[in-house]
């Protein structure tokens, strides 16, 4: 099972990309994290795009919702554990996302450094589009 990251997403949802997701990845194997479908979903303006996006966006399976004190504590020892590595992580969303993805033994598919990062410090596993 795949997690798209929100930096995939927002890639697809422009209206200028080129970026064909079944190109890359099989629909039927993606997941998604309420914290990707917030950082999705924030950055439409327009209201009829964001309908569409909302929708697109919960029909895909949901894993951990609600999310447990566990996760959170695994996404603070990621943090932890990447900056006592050297590494900065931008975003302690991400960190979020990769224990959603670390807690389901989920790939995370993303266009973000900081899985990468999280990657190298973690058995976090990552694709880069």
């Amino acid at each position: 099972m795949i997690l798209v990251d929100s930096s995939v997403w927002i890639e697809f949802f422009r209206r200028d990309s080129s970026l064909d997701l079944e190109a890359v990845m099989d629909l039927e194997e993606v997941v998604t994290c309420l914290p990707v479908i917030q950082e999705v979903l924030q950055g439409f303006g327009d209201q009829r795009t964001y309908r569409l996006a909302r929708e697109a966006m919960f029909a895909f399976p949901i894993v951990e919702s609600p999310l447990s004190e566990e996760v959170f504590l695994m996404a603070v020892d990621l943090f932890r554990s990447a900056r006592r590595a050297g590494f900065t992580i931008r975003s302690s969303v991400d960190c979020l996302i990769g224990a959603c993805a670390l807690q389901n033994s989920l790939t995370v598919v993303h266009h973000d450094r900081d899985f990468d990062a999280l990657a190298r410090i973690s058995p976090l596993e990552v694709r880069r589009v």
